[in-house]
């Protein structure tokens, strides 16, 4: 199974639908492989990709696991892995995480259920909306929702991380919604590193931070930094407080550098971090963004907490 619902599948990589007989199947990967080989002038991560494809699906036996949702071959009644919200897991250490407070992608998934159902059909009962199939087939901006809230929860497992003296909100109501702007702020963390407005994405394709701005061909027209300027100003604002950082986390592959640092947005440095480096990202602060003194954490705090709204 893709790691995220935006990932290609192994039919998509080797340029072939899903339901090609084995013939077709090998041809395809024997004509992606020649194609993407570095030493005829192909791309080493396409070819890599080509390879791990086709062991999803080049066996009888692989290709029948994958088709059920499952990455290696099991018997027939192994559970599907699935998208769905993980379950609760006992913590195995005694150190103390950060106060954090909302629910982490809970919107997101709200609004993925409801898509989800409405592309099904209204009235059609869909016993698993996180069934692997089913995702893959759904529309690109159906998965794209998806893979959202998955990164949101990723974030939030690593901010919990950052230990008491940071306090972590999530899902942050705002009035900066618009046309294509969410009403929400996916985390806002506060410490003696500032105050970060931090929004988690996956839009399934790389991208790089320029003239404080994100770019890439995966993001259609769409201007993160500039939304994620409007969201903070509008907590700002509303609780007397100034965001010191503004920081897009994205999956570890989507970004060329752990982390990319770029100018000023109102005051606030703004910064790409790859997911696994979200947290020391904001436990050691970032380059040129101002820190916040001890006093001065416990009356921003207090603001918050009087201001925040869920969404």
């Amino acid at each position: 199974m893709p790691e995220s619902p935006l990932s290609a599948s192994p039919y998509e990589v080797l340029g072939v639908a899903s339901d090609a007989d084995a013939a077709e199947l090998r041809l395809a990967y024997r004509r992606a492989l020649r194609t993407a080989h570095p030493d005829t002038g192909g791309d080493a991560v396409r070819f890599h990709a080509v390879q791990a494809a086709w062991a999803l699906v080049g066996t009888p036996e692989a290709r029948a696991a994958f088709d059920r949702g499952i990455r290696t071959v099991a018997p027939s009644d192994a559970p599907h892995q699935t998208w769905a919200p993980p379950a609760p897991r006992p913590r195995r250490d005694s150190r103390p995480l950060a106060r954090s407070y909302g629910h982490p992608g809970g919107l997101t998934r709200e609004l993925y259920l409801d898509r989800i159902r409405e592309w099904v059909g209204r009235g059609v009962e869909v016993p698993d909306p996180y069934d692997p199939e089913l995702v893959r087939r759904a529309p690109r901006d159906i998965r794209h929702i998806l893979a959202d809230a998955l990164a949101e929860e990723a974030t939030a497992r690593a901010l919990s991380t950052l230990g008491i003296a940071y306090t972590v909100w999530h899902d942050v109501a705002t009035d900066a919604a618009g046309p294509g702007l969410p009403p929400k702020l996916d985390h806002l963390v506060l410490g003696p590193t500032g105050l970060f407005a931090i929004q988690s994405e996956d839009w399934g394709g790389p991208v790089s931070l320029k003239r404080n701005e994100l770019v890439g061909e995966s993001l259609a027209g769409e201007r993160p930094i500039r939304a994620l300027a409007a969201r903070a100003k509008a907590i700002g604002r509303a609780a007397r407080v100034k965001p010191t950082a503004l920081v897009v986390v994205v999956p570890d592959e989507y970004a060329a550098e752990p982390l990319q640092v770029g100018g000023h947005v109102r005051g606030a440095t703004v910064a790409l971090v790859r997911s696994s480096r979200v947290a020391s990202a904001v436990r050691e602060g970032l380059p040129g963004a101002p820190q916040i003194g001890g006093t001065e954490v416990m009356e921003v705090r207090s603001r918050l907490q009087a201001t925040v709204r869920f969404a």
